[in-house]
């Protein structure tokens, strides 16, 4: 039986952050680390599905695995980034109030300088008249070390790198179960995973492997469920929750991201301005509890969007609404319940040697990927 030291389930910013971090850490051989992913492409369900935004750490709870993370990961993001040639811009993020003395965003001031963000600045309503003379708002966190970045070229990076050290890449290969042995874990997986739209059938091919990471996103749960020494009371309950974006036709009024207060529990950051690299704008996503994985687009909102828009950008016209595309984010918790936090789930939390689970994966996910990777490193 083949065997390796550390199997990585799921190629999405996760994932691919993983495998550059054990890769790279001298602690295992990386001819010995395998990623594998289910689709034929990387970063095909969340990891392509959201704002691309690198988050400062505003909004998450002190001391919280989403603040510690997004403080770290936005600071190893940005040094990634330059070192590797990824194309970002700090294009800063305005916070908005239509109240000149808002309490709600001096509660996000407090809490973000709790969690080590200390660039935050107060703009009043001349200072955002000059500076977005499109934005209706009275006052506004400003925090300029937000930006965007080209995901894509940075996830290709990632397994880019990876793979020049030697790792195995293992694409259309699905996990069908983990179980224990005496070599460890003994992993069962299925190759061309039987697809319709796949030129060969599927052949399954087992292996050992010392350490499992679960980083399957939305399918972490499901992923969980086929390690069959774990037992069910360890798998924490899946809330997706979706949220859809448009892009808006015509000139972008916006020199930077521009958001309204959070929505209760977290539950989204509100139906914010966002922008591509190219500075083309695009608006969302809402936050709707979904029962299927549905990724198409309600064409239908774009007026209901236009109406909450409307409240900080007066000149929206709805017709310029296009659907562009939709995210799943993969919640702990479900409607009216306080925000959860990103769970990894070892040894010590399920009692079975060398399994690790990441739950919960959601925004900061993308600014928190490096420093997600290096708990885990830790922790291992």
């Amino acid at each position: 039986m083949d065997r390796f030291e550390v199997t990585i389930a799921g190629a999405g910013v996760i994932g691919l952050a993983l495998a550059h971090a054990f890769t790279r850490s001298g602690r295992f051989q990386p001819e010995q680390i395998l990623l594998v992913e289910q689709e034929n492409r990387i970063g095909q369900h969340i990891s392509s599905r959201h704002s691309e935004v690198i988050h400062a750490g505003i909004y998450y709870p002190p001391d919280s695995l989403k603040a510690q993370c997004c403080v770290r990961g936005k600071a190893l993001l940005y040094e990634f980034c330059d070192s590797y040639e990824i194309t970002y811009k700090k294009l800063g993020k305005l916070i908005i109030s239509n109240e000149s003395n808002s309490d709600g965003l001096v509660q996000l001031a407090a809490n973000a300088e709790a969690n080590g963000v200390t660039d935050l600045q107060w703009w009043d309503g001349h200072r955002l008249r000059r500076e977005e003379p499109a934005l209706r708002a009275r006052s506004a966190l400003f925090s300029p070390s937000t930006g965007i970045l080209d995901s894509h070229a940075y996830m290709e990076r990632l397994l880019q790198l990876a793979r020049e050290r030697g790792m195995v890449y293992a694409p259309n290969t699905r996990i069908s179960a983990v179980q224990a042995s005496a070599q460890g874990l003994e992993i069962v997986s299925e190759t061309g995973n039987g697809r319709a739209d796949m030129a060969v059938a599927a052949s399954e091919f087992h292996f050992a492997s010392e350490l499992f990471i679960n980083a399957c996103g939305l399918q972490a749960q499901d992923m969980a469920s086929r390690c069959l020494t774990m037992d069910s009371c360890h798998i924490p309950a899946l809330f997706p929750c979706k949220g859809d974006y448009f892009s808006y036709s015509g000139r972008n009024p916006f020199r930077h991201l521009i958001y309204p207060q959070p929505e209760p529990n977290l539950r989204g950051l509100g139906i914010h301005s966002t922008q591509d690299l190219g500075g083309q704008l695009r608006f969302g996503p809402d936050a709707c509890y979904v029962e299927t994985l549905d990724f198409d687009v309600e064409a239908d909102k774009a007026s209901t969007y236009a109406e909450a828009i409307r409240s900080y950008f007066p000149a929206i016209e709805a017709s310029r609404l296009q659907p562009a595309y939709a995210g799943i984010r993969p919640k702990l918790a479900g409607p009216g319940q306080a925000a959860a936090d990103f769970q990894i789930a070892g040894p010590a939390q399920h009692g079975q040697p060398g399994l690790y689970h990441l739950f919960g994966i959601e925004s900061p996910g993308l600014t928190s990927s490096l420093a997600l990777a290096e708990k885990v490193l830790d922790l291992v």
